[in-house]
């Protein structure tokens, strides 16, 4: 089996190989909702080609992106902590590709019963962990000029393209602000030959441009990523 994930791929050949006969790849779909809240987590993802979004809306309806799942991460490991619900986000695909699927209470089982799979999904909480508050502080202290460059990158960075399908409006949405915003965001990097987007899909054309104009955000959680579960 050949894991493109890069918590597989950080797993031993044996665990793998006890992991193998439930893994089911799936493709998902843009805009598909994989869990909403108060819905029991039934199920991780693995992504391998697809970028999952972890959102909040509150009671006006606003909605904002706090973590995004790529293939660095694995989707819905609420359900090893203890409690297999979620009452506050909610999981939609955001680049669409493919996945591997498994019950949670196999890799529960193998979670339990062998060290070396606890120590790799620990350390990928620990650097999750990381992604969630440098971005908090990041929507919080930063500019959309900055965290719009960033947000493409880490997208980037998941879906191993320069190729993003995405519309203004769902950036707009999960980066909770007004689509104007990204609009203006969007055409001062495509000025600079940094990006260039068309309906539906923006194009990175400067990679190393585009970190200089992004805040440092984008660098710590690499870093963090790459100390605790190794280079992509």
């Amino acid at each position: 089996m050949t894991a493109e994930n890069q918590i597989l791929a950080n797993l031993s050949p044996a665990v793998l190989q006890r992991l193998a006969p439930y893994l089911v790849p799936v493709s998902l779909e843009q805009g598909k909702i994989i869990h909403k809240p108060g819905e029991l987590l039934s199920h991780l993802y693995f992504p391998i080609d697809c970028i999952i979004s972890i959102t909040v809306t509150m009671q006006d309806g606003a909605t904002a992106e706090v973590s995004m799942v790529g293939s660095r991460e694995v989707l819905g490991i609420n359900a090893l902590m203890g409690d297999n619900s979620t009452t506050q986000t909610e999981y939609v695909v955001q680049v669409p590709g493919k996945a591997m699927k498994i019950e949670a209470p196999v890799v529960q089982q193998e979670f339990d019963r062998n060290g070396e799979l606890r120590d790799v999904l620990l350390r990928y909480v620990q650097a999750f962990m990381v992604q969630i508050t440098q971005t908090a502080a990041c929507n919080s202290l930063h500019t959309l000029e900055q965290r719009l460059p960033r947000w493409l990158l880490e997208t980037q960075e998941r879906i191993h393209s320069d190729y993003l399908p995405l519309t203004q409006e769902f950036i707009a949405t999960m980066l909770g602000v007004r689509r104007a915003g990204v609009t203006l965001a969007a055409q001062k990097l495509q000025a600079q030959n940094l990006i260039q987007y068309r309906r539906g899909n923006v194009q990175i054309l400067d990679q190393a441009g585009l970190e200089v104009s992004a805040c440092e955000c984008f660098q710590r959680i690499q870093i963090e990523y790459d100390r605790l579960l190794g280079k992509k």
